[in-house]
């Protein structure tokens, strides 16, 4: 079973101009977990109420900081990212993403987490993770994924594990780190994390409905 953790951070944005005062929220979604096989997939949705420019960055393989201030440790698998629109239709992909826009792994030198900054118009779109191999087997999310059903593809890549292996052979774990920025809304299929409230920082751990952490930016 996948686990998941949810950490939603809330960025607000002020617009301040001569006559005009207004206020527009853009939001950050902070979600992480743990594959038991290589082929497994994650889906995470992800709305906007106008048109965008929608940033998707994994914290999988050189770990960092989260939007939601939480450190992610190195040593997770290494991801590969996909935006589909409401029709199923692929929008955008990244495997690697540069150094720099990414993290560099301390241990093996690598830039192996993906990295994707794409303008999007109005709708409702689903970002899907995966391991590095295992890609869109079509142009349609209805397609599925080249390495479904093999479990442990990455054992050709030869690390002692026998799964979650990178490219040059190191051994990895299943865990996952991503964030969604600059999106109305975000959650997981079948129910998670709704629109948020402005001004607020919530932090969701150990599954989909436990709430570790409510706290109001304003008034604390």
């Amino acid at each position: 079973m996948i686990k998941l953790r949810l950490w939603k951070y809330v960025a607000i944005v002020a617009t301040a101009c001569a006559g005009f005062g207004g206020v527009a929220s853009a939001s950050s979604f902070s979600y992480g977990g743990a594959f038991v096989t290589d082929d497994q997939t994650q889906e995470l949705l992800f709305t906007l109420s106008g048109t965008a420019t929608v940033t998707a960055v994994t914290y999988s393989y050189a770990g960092g900081t989260n939007q939601a201030l939480v450190s992610i440790p190195e040593g997770g698998l290494d991801p590969y990212l996909a935006i589909f629109d409401s029709t199923g239709t692929l929008q955008a992909t990244n495997d690697d993403g540069t150094c720099g826009q990414v993290g560099t792994d301390s241990d093996t030198g690598a830039c192996f987490d993906s990295y994707i900054s794409q303008s999007l118009g109005p709708g409702v779109y689903t970002l899907v993770l995966s391991q590095s191999g295992n890609s869109p087997a079509g142009g349609n999310l209805s397609n599925g994924y080249t390495s479904t059903g093999q479990p442990n593809f990455t054992a050709i890549d030869g690390c002692s594990n026998g799964i979650f292996c990178d490219i040059n052979g190191d051994n990895r774990t299943g865990n996952w780190a991503v964030d969604i920025d600059n999106v109305t809304s975000s959650s997981l299929p079948g129910g998670g994390a709704t629109a948020p409230e402005p001004a607020t920082f919530l932090l969701l751990g150990g599954g989909f409905a436990g709430i570790v952490m409510l706290r109001r930016r304003f008034g604390v």
